[in-house]
């Protein structure tokens, strides 16, 4: 795959896909910003082909021919308007009910489907922005996911894998943080289990491990595969899977063993130090930068690029939203330039401005 530049757009759920299929706003919603210059188009997650991957009937899937059809447009608008674009595939597993809260229409069939939860637990409540109530609800234990629910969705992931080479999509990226499927196989909170897949880190996450192995089976070498993780969950953003660099590096070698060639490092802020209580620079080093010195993988920088809010500060009014100071951006570029990561993911400003690459580029003294 070759890159214009590295600044990626961050994949971002817009729920603009009526019936799980993309259609003319999805279209330009990817093809406008690819046309402002961005290097790398990473979609929305997209559910894989299992009934229980996304809880929402706006939210696209790749689960047959009629997908396939849908996307492989989306796909050639993109590449004709000069960039590539990477299908981030996506299992929401315990966190099912969390999008359906903003589809009353179809909410109780979307409810009376089963989540899939490694071993029946949603996690703890922390540091969430989910309702209280829906949140009680939630926490409530349902029976653990069985040898053969954990083989269907292992199977599901190949199936969509196979969906996205046939739409045309360059590349896949495997959606494995924030709480959602791979994830929760991960995080000590939502995995109890005894047997192969539960234990001690490496073996949690062995499920995830396992996701990568049969993509890249399906995909061959000459895709890329993409995986995004992060330490934070939706179910509390104070989470952590690995509390020394030496555990995230078992994590996310695991995964660069089984086929993973870009760790997409989802975090809070980009800069963000990832153990901030160690000495000196190591005290310093950014999630993306721990990946990236770990594995020797390529790294993506994510969070709050271009920004100088987080998204609870712009809405209690204590700073505005700011594009344009140059000091963040210009931080995400000297990261770059020294090597900590390799990629950088730009989400919010996309969405304000599609052209938001192209901007950079003109601005004076860029």
């Amino acid at each position: 795959m070759e890159l214009a530049n590295r600044v990626l757009m961050s994949p971002m759920t817009q729920m603009t896909s009526p019936g799980a299929r993309p259609g003319e706003t999805v279209l330009e919603h990817y093809r406008s910003r690819a046309a402002g210059g961005t290097g790398l188009v990473v979609t929305e997650g997209i559910g894989i082909d299992h009934p229980a991957s996304v809880d929402h009937s706006a939210i696209p899937r790749l689960d047959g021919p009629g997908a396939v059809d849908a996307w492989r447009v989306v796909v050639d608008a993109v590449h004709a308007a000069g960039a590539p674009i990477v299908s981030q595939l996506w299992h929401v597993g315990p966190l099912w009910g969390a999008n359906s809260m903003w589809d009353p229409e179809h909410r109780a069939a979307l409810d009376a489907v089963r989540p899939m939860r490694p071993s029946g637990l949603w996690g703890h409540k922390g540091v969430t922005t989910y309702p209280d109530d829906e949140v009680s609800r939630w926490l409530e234990p349902i029976d653990p996911m069985s040898d053969r629910e954990i083989s269907d969705c292992l199977d599901a992931y190949a199936r969509s894998a196979a969906l996205a080479v046939e739409a045309g999509f360059d590349g896949v990226e495997i959606h494995g943080g924030h709480g959602y499927l791979p994830d929760a196989f991960v995080w000590s909170e939502t995995n109890r289990r005894t047997d192969r897949w539960g234990g001690d880190l490496a073996a949690r996450a062995g499920f995830a491990a396992e996701v990568v192995r049969r993509v890249r089976a399906t995909i061959g070498g000459d895709r890329p595969l993409f995986y995004r993780f992060s330490q934070h969950t939706q179910q509390d953003y104070k989470a952590l899977k690995a509390r020394t660099p030496d555990e995230l590096g078992v994590y996310l070698g695991a995964l660069v063993e089984a086929g993973a060639d870009v760790l997409d490092a989802s975090a809070r802020r980009f800069d963000a130090p990832a153990f901030p209580d160690l000495p000196g620079a190591d005290g310093e080093l950014s999630l993306a930068g721990w990946a990236k010195r770990l594995t020797g993988a390529f790294a993506v920088g994510v969070g709050g690029v271009g920004v100088a809010t987080t998204l609870r500060e712009a809405r209690e009014g204590r700073r505005a939203a700011d594009a344009g100071s140059g000091e963040n951006v210009h931080l995400a570029a000297a990261a770059v330039g020294r090597g900590e990561f390799d990629l950088l993911a730009v989400g919010r400003m996309h969405l304000k401005d599609p052209g938001y690459v192209s901007s950079l580029r003109n601005r004076p003294g860029r």
